[in-house]
């Protein structure tokens, strides 16, 4: 069985990333591709756009909000993700009990004898006027019937675990500020989610487990479930395995792959690129070794964000008053420098400049300080 080393792995996940060269898919391709994105913190997702497309223009994917074509709701690791609409009613049901135990995980005692099917009925019955809410006010309706629990974990808990819902725009919009607020994701879409299916056959499973494998393969089963968060796919992994590819990484452990995914040459040169706060080409495997280096991954949890040089993570970035600040985690040679600099140019003058400066990479209108290397 062949073995793919790091920097072969490497390479894969930022051709399938969309990180080793811009590509021309419209925003709504490139976040199916992708299988959404990690969208908690709501102006990262435009810096993950920007890193992967050419000319991305942030309105548009503003107006996909807007249009109801794309969604920020919690689907993934209980996490709020950017999804396509059609995405987000075909995979919700599919994640409901991950969703579920989740929340249980972090307010099981305070939800002590709360019946979960009465609270999603009594948060369905308030919802059902359509009018978006706050989770504060959404838990204040619910709280007098169960007041031990608290509206904490009552809120988390309908709007995360119970409820299928969207956060509403403005919320996610490019440049957008305010608080999120909640509708019904089958009212705010008008469709409903797809129902589970009965016969054990799992389609989502098998879907997703393909549209991982297009955008992180090769990857191995434990890759996948760090992902999704779902631990019952080996069936759908089972029932694929007669149209996967099968490699092993350096530790031994098995790699499954869609046939015709590109993997490129491990020689293949890779470009500097800005990633925002947690994002899936780094939080989407449980193995982020193709990507970081150990010492460093507990800033792909931290919230920062971070900087690929030759394809891995060599420093984190910020920015303040119209300046990319860059702090490297290694030395950087003088070719690397200059290209990092050019490359935070081009991202200052996107996040900072007005619309019709925000340019294309190397337009050199931004400002950026790159700190001293660590000793």
């Amino acid at each position: 069985m062949t073995v793919l080393d790091a920097r072969a792995l490497n390479r894969a996940t930022l051709a399938r990333q969309l990180l080793l060269e811009r590509v021309g898919l419209p925003v709504l391709d490139a976040v199916a591709h992708l299988g959404g994105l990690q969208a908690q913190e709501p102006q990262e997702p435009f810096t993950g756009l920007w890193s992967r497309l050419r000319a991305f223009d942030p309105d548009d994917l503003s107006g996909l909000l807007t249009a109801r074509r794309v969604v920020r709701t919690h689907l993934m690791r209980r996490t709020v993700h950017l999804v396509t609409a059609d995405d987000a009613l075909a995979w919700r049901a599919r994640h409901d009990a991950m969703l579920r135990q989740r929340v249980l995980g972090v307010y099981r005692r305070e939800l002590d004898g709360v019946d979960l099917g009465e609270l999603a009925a009594e948060g369905e019955k308030v919802m059902s006027d359509g009018e978006p809410r706050t989770m504060p006010e959404l838990a204040r309706a619910v709280a007098g019937r169960w007041p031990q629990a608290g509206p904490r974990p009552l809120g988390e808990m309908l709007v995360a675990g119970l409820l299928p819902t969207v956060q509403v725009p403005p919320r996610g919009l490019w440049r957008a500020r305010g608080g999120a607020r909640y509708g019904l994701m089958s009212s705010w879409l008008g469709r409903a989610i797809d129902p589970p299916v009965a016969d054990g056959s799992d389609p989502v499973g098998q879907a997703l487990v393909r549209r991982y494998l297009a955008a992180y393969g090769p990857a191995a089963s434990a890759d996948l479930r760090a992902w999704c968060g779902l631990a019952g796919l080996p069936r759908a992994v089972s029932a694929l395995r007669g149209e996967l590819l099968s490699f092993r990484d350096e530790r031994g452990r098995e790699l499954l792959d869609l046939p015709d995914a590109p993997r490129p040459d491990p020689g293949t040169p890779a470009p500097v690129r800005f990633l925002p706060a947690f994002d899936n080409a780094v939080l989407g495997y449980h193995d982020r070794g193709r990507v970081i280096d150990d010492a460093h991954r507990g800033l792909s949890v931290a919230g920062a964000r971070l900087v690929l040089v030759d394809g891995r993570v060599a420093a984190t970035w910020t920015v303040e008053a119209g300046t990319v600040h860059i702090a490297p985690l290694r030395g950087l040679s003088r070719a690397e420098r200059d290209a990092v600099g050019e490359e935070g140019r081009a991202l200052a003058s996107f996040l900072c400049g007005s619309p019709a400066d925000s340019g294309g990479p190397g337009d050199g209108r931004g400002r950026v300080r790159i700190a001293a290397a660590p000793r």
